[in-house]
């Protein structure tokens, strides 16, 4: 995949390995990237009109705006600022039919287009959309074989060696066979189960058998989030970071980020479509597809081509 930098000039790799070290040194990033926690009360310039009648600004201390689930409203709490990839292609190879576009609009305010396959394609077809993409993700049929072969996982396998993000979206028994048949070539790991959940869990405190990673940049602004109908239950691995721990104490979804790649297991695709509304969700899926940007590797870099007019098109099979 070819790349051009926009920076007029390289920052050292000293430089560069500096900022990396802190999530705020990045313009794409909230000032708030890798905070769970909202604070109570923000400083906010406020409009106001003296005695004789002449508008000034004046910083005032107010309250975070919550939604109903307690997490801050505002996408100023979110890991992205809004628009910050813009030109950037997500495809998504959908093999599970469910509306995908509350996702889709989400993703969309942050900058993501969305080319999607709607049924396995050949896999010459899907090793075309990968060189135009910034990003691969996976959501996995609910047959019990697989609909994706060998040279499909060979070019997800070879996106994915390039640093470029894979997100693998199984579910309950028996929605993994595709999900587990990439995850295992990719990140050596699988999910098996079928657990009820239906519920919200909170951050996970030391001790707790459920709740969300906290203060991850893939948690930034979430303190409540809903886990899924049916979930699978991801395998314990050296590979990933356990970060979603479900209602029943089952490991939901995990992370990759070694060698400068990054991947996301996560055994819950309902969240997708099911009680979108409910705590967390449209958060959660823009916050995971930043982190799966890779800024931290790629810096002020995109994409030399994309899918420009047809970008948001699907591709049906």
């Amino acid at each position: 995949m070819n790349f051009k930098t926009l920076t007029a000039t390289s920052l050292s790799l000293a430089t560069f390995l500096i900022c990396a070290s802190a999530s705020s040194a990045f313009a794409q990033y909230n000032s708030s990237a890798g905070l769970s926690s909202a604070p109570a009360r923000k400083m906010e310039r406020v409009k106001k009109v003296d005695s004789s009648g002449k508008d000034y600004y004046e910083d005032v201390e107010v309250e975070v705006k919550r939604d109903s689930y307690g997490n801050a409203s505002s996408s100023d709490y979110d890991l992205a600022v809004d628009g910050a990839f813009e030109g950037q292609t997500i495809v998504v190879l959908q093999l599970y039919p469910f509306s995908f576009d509350q996702a889709k609009e989400a993703l969309k305010k942050k900058g993501f287009s969305v080319y999607r396959f709607n049924g396995t394609p050949k896999p010459e077809e899907l090793a075309k959309a990968l060189k135009k993409a910034n990003q691969f993700w996976l959501i996995s049929s609910c047959d019990a074989q697989t609909s994706l072969n060998k040279d499909h996982v060979k070019h997800i396998k070879t996106f994915f060696d390039q640093g470029h993000g894979v997100y693998i979206w199984g579910d309950n028994d028996p929605c993994f066979a595709d999900a587990n048949f990439v995850a295992q070539e990719l990140l050596d790991v699988k999910m098996t189960g079928d657990t009820p959940g239906d519920q919200k869990v909170g951050l996970k405190e030391k001790g707790d058998t459920t709740g969300l990673l906290a203060n991850h940049l893939m948690s930034t602004g979430i303190e409540t989030i809903y886990e899924g109908i049916t979930i699978a239950t991801i395998d314990k691995s050296d590979h990933l970071e356990p970060f979603l721990w479900g209602s029943a104490g089952n490991l939901v979804a995990a992370l990759y980020d070694h060698d400068k790649k990054r991947a996301i297991f996560d055994g819950g695709f309902t969240r997708l479509y099911y009680k979108w509304d409910t705590a967390g969700t449209a958060r959660y899926v823009v916050n995971a597809a930043a982190w799966l940007a890779n800024y931290e590797r790629f810096g002020d870099a995109v994409l030399a081509e994309g899918f420009k007019e047809d970008k948001t098109k699907e591709k049906v099979n």
